[in-house]
């Protein structure tokens, strides 16, 4: 219950206690936006550490009759107020605190409440730097206690810290105003001083943006995130003599591998004794290993078909898929993040468990395993890629078909072979080799006629056709049978590995192996293939022959190609709403490096600004490129070749997917 009111007496320049109850908000104050969450909790936490070290300054709230109601607006110091309020709202205070203030009834309000705000400096971040250095080293401070006691953010203090790092030439520049903070903070990527004033001295004027000065100081290096730092790990790097160069401005510290000649050794290394493993288990008859799955033209392609599961492992199987149904359906409300730590571990450890289960419902039969090889390698983000089931054409056996019985080389000259044919008679009078053969033109006559009934047939029942067309597809693109089928549809693939940059590690092209992996683990021998897709459900058909379909896509443009098919490409990207973004993004490598500096220009220009294109032609190659792809970054900028149209454009009036003007 609060106290009675204390009337306090109004003469100006007083400098009094006022109980925080007494205190009220001025409707002069000049300050309309209100003060942030996070800064009433920074005047809160240094009140709350040294006390209120400024007084507030005050004008008496006075009623109809011009008399002092005892209640005071503050016109300076409304933060400060705000901060004990909340500590009253914690239970650290009483609203009846006792508040130091100064009576003012002479200056106008509004005059001294905006000069509060406007004629004031904040401090340099290289005295603060100091300031919180010496709170740190010489009485002890953690980076915690010291944004606790003066209510600054904990990311704040850390990287004011973290300017220790920098040399004390720069860190002086800096003082003078030759250095921006963010330039400054780009040098403490490493803590070298030497390598800081090397690079900082080889800078020219147009070199002095934080991400080129950052990718000066890491030049060589690699990142922590690189598919190599993941595989190797920091541990087995760090035995191995390399060095990690920790990122002070990174919140998780990762930094970087400093000797990518180790790095790449020692993931080689790794993936050589994977392959020399997975070999010896399983017994393929050669392995290799590689960062970069490499270009296997000429090489076949043998896939595991599908086994029965042991007794055993299909009721673990069902149960495992039970249990994982049940905690599903318990914590369906649940966020991830929010799931109890041992019900994660619970529901993970089943899912890698189905995923092991459902794996032995398929086996290489022991005659590919004793012809095949396989390839180890590297995916983007680290993982372990193993190819199985390669055939080198040196291990492909010949095979040695039959001749066809029905027909005949040379021609109608069989006719006569035909006329003068009699039936050979064993002893018992029984016919034991009859020669059935007939003349090509015959056999030609009677197959044309049932090629044109077939076709007739096969036109007026569409579901059978599907799945015909389906047998094709699936003999050329996992088989390479074609003349299993009596269609005469030929699906080409074109291989794109030559054609692409970084091939190997885009993650498209991993999530397309997977898909056609997936499908050729399910397909049967291709004898048995017909009654398979007889069989298969008409959602399954159409994504199988979606598939196949999709293998046959291509748009490569090449300059001697006639383009005639180019406008239905273009259909085909908008019908199935491409985003290229999602693929593939413009960097110096990919991109700005292989066109013209009046095409970097222009990309920049029509993606971030005329201001920013202007700063860099005067640039050279190299740093334009570099300079280029982390302007556009951010931007989801595309060359035209890869824009799609969203719909039926209207005329003038054309959108694309992923174009950031969209």
């Amino acid at each position: 219950m609060n106290k009675p009111s204390k009337i306090i007496a109004v003469e100006t320049g007083v400098h009094t206690l006022i109980p925080l109850c007494q205190l009220l908000k001025s409707p002069r104050n000049v300050r309309k936006v209100p003060h942030t969450k996070d800064a009433i909790e920074a005047y809160a936490a240094s009140i709350a550490a040294k006390g209120i070290l400024q007084n507030l300054v005050v004008e008496p709230e006075l009623d109809d009759r011009e008399c002092p109601t005892g209640r005071f607006y503050v016109t300076i110091g409304e933060g400060r107020r705000l901060g004990q309020c909340l500590r009253v709202e914690r239970g650290e205070i009483t609203d009846d605190e006792p508040i130091p203030c100064v009576i003012d009834t002479v200056n106008d309000p509004h005059e001294i409440s905006l000069d509060e705000n406007v004629t004031r400096e904040a401090m340099h971040p290289a005295d603060q730097f100091e300031a919180f250095r010496t709170l740190n080293e010489q009485q002890g401070m953690s980076a915690e206690d010291i944004a606790a006691r003066f209510g600054v953010n904990i990311r704040i203090v850390r990287q004011r810290l973290r300017l220790g790092a920098v040399s004390p030439r720069l860190m002086q520049d800096y003082r003078d105003g030759k250095l921006t903070l963010e330039q400054l903070t780009a040098f403490c990527v490493s803590e070298d001083h030497a390598r800081q004033e090397s690079v900082y001295d080889g800078l020219t004027e147009w070199q002095r943006e934080p991400y080129y000065i950052r990718r000066q100081m890491v030049q060589g290096h690699v990142n922590a995130d690189d598919r190599r730092a993941c595989f190797v790990g920091q541990t087995a790097y760090t035995e191995a003599g390399g060095h990690i160069e920790r990122d002070l401005f990174t919140e998780d510290g990762e930094g970087r591998f400093t000797d990518p000649v180790l790095l790449e050794k020692l993931a080689l290394e790794r993936l050589t004794a994977v392959a020399k493993t997975v070999q010896q288990d399983e017994g393929w008859i050669w392995a290799e290993a590689y960062i970069d799955f490499p270009y296997i033209a000429g090489m076949r392609r043998a896939f595991p078909k599908v086994v029965a599961l042991s007794a055993e492992d299909a009721v673990a199987l069902e149960v495992a898929k039970a249990e994982l149904e049940t905690l599903s359906e318990e914590y369906a409300d649940f966020d991830y993040s929010d799931l109890p730590v041992d019900v994660d571990a619970n529901m993970s450890a089943l899912e890698a468990e189905i995923v092991r289960l459902q794996a032995l419902a398929s086996a290489f039969d022991s005659d590919d395993i004793a012809r095949s090889g396989i390839i180890v390698s590297l995916i983007y983000d680290g993982s372990v890629k193993i190819e199985r089931g390669l055939i080198r054409a040196e291990d492909v056996q010949p095979e040695h078909k039959a001749v066809d019985s029905t027909t005949d080389e040379g021609g109608d000259g069989g006719d006569y072979r035909d006329d003068q044919e009699t039936d050979r008679e064993g002893d018992d009078d029984t016919v034991t080799a009859p020669s059935l053969k007939l003349a090509d033109g015959l056999i030609r006559d009677l197959t044309a006629h049932r090629t044109v009934a077939l076709r007739l047939a096969l036109g007026e029942q569409p579901e059978i056709a599907a799945r015909a067309l389906a047998h094709v597809l699936v003999l050329d693109t996992f088989y390479d049978d074609r003349s299993a089928s009596c269609l005469e549809i030929r699906p080409v693939s074109t291989d794109l590995a030559g054609w692409m940059e970084d091939y190997a590690q885009s993650s498209a092209v991993e999530a397309l192996q997977v898909r056609h992996d997936t499908w050729a683990e399910r397909l049967p021998e291709p004898d048995a293939l017909w009654p398979y897709l007889l069989a298969m459900e008409p959602e399954d058909l159409g994504l199988l022959i979606a598939h196949c379909v999709a293998l046959t896509v291509n748009v490569v443009r090449q300059p001697f190609a006639i383009r005639s098919a180019e406008p239905f490409a273009e259909d085909l990207a908008t019908s199935l709403s491409l985003d290229m973004g999602a693929h593939w993004r413009p960097t110096a490598r990919r991109y700005f490096s292989r066109v013209t500096k009046g095409h970097i220009v222009d990309a920049v220009r029509e993606a971030v600004s005329d201001e920013a294109a202007d700063r860099l032609s005067k640039l050279k190659k190299p740093e334009m490129a570099e300079a280029a792809e982390h302007l556009i970054a951010p931007t989801g900028w595309l060359p035209p070749l890869l824009r799609v149209a969203r719909s039926e454009p209207e005329p003038g009036n054309v959108t694309y997917l992923s174009d950031h003007k969209a």
